[in-house]
């Protein structure tokens, strides 16, 4: 059986570093929110999506979670009229990317709070290893 305090850490960390990824993939949608395609008609920036999935750990049997798939919003372009814009179409319409800022600022947010309450899972059971250690020491 493995200890349940490396269990929390390697649950934890697996935690963190998919939080992590989630963090990357809105950043590139928040730095993309405004590219359209170089050519007339062409298709914008396509927003990313990340899911999850779980994964058993053999050593420990912990359930771990691990980035499954980053993947792209199905959602429809929106289009705006800007006729000197080049990726303008011949009716002055351009493609916009389907990026919302508000969901991206939401899964940021979210992100960012799994990711703190990953490392104060961490920091608890680093705290308990040492009080461990520290009553053994007595």
């Amino acid at each position: 059986m493995a200890d349940p305090l490396v269990s929390a850490l390697k649950i934890a960390s697996s935690g963190m570093e998919a939080q992590s990824t989630r963090l990357r993939i809105v950043s590139e949608n928040v730095a993309n929110a405004e590219t359209t395609g170089k050519t007339p008609g062409a298709d914008p920036y396509v927003r990313k999506t990340v899911t999850f999935a779980a994964t058993l750990d053999e050593v420990t049997g912990a359930n771990l979670v691990r980035v499954g798939d980053i993947g792209t919003d199905k959602s429809a372009f929106e289009s705006a009229y800007d006729p000197g814009n080049p990726a303008a179409d011949a009716n002055g319409y351009v493609k916009r990317p389907n990026v919302n800022m508000l969901t991206e600022m939401m899964d940021m947010r979210e992100a960012n709070r799994s990711y703190e309450a990953n490392i104060q899972v961490v920091k608890q059971a680093r705290e308990i290893i040492n009080m461990t250690i520290d009553l053994l020491r007595s």
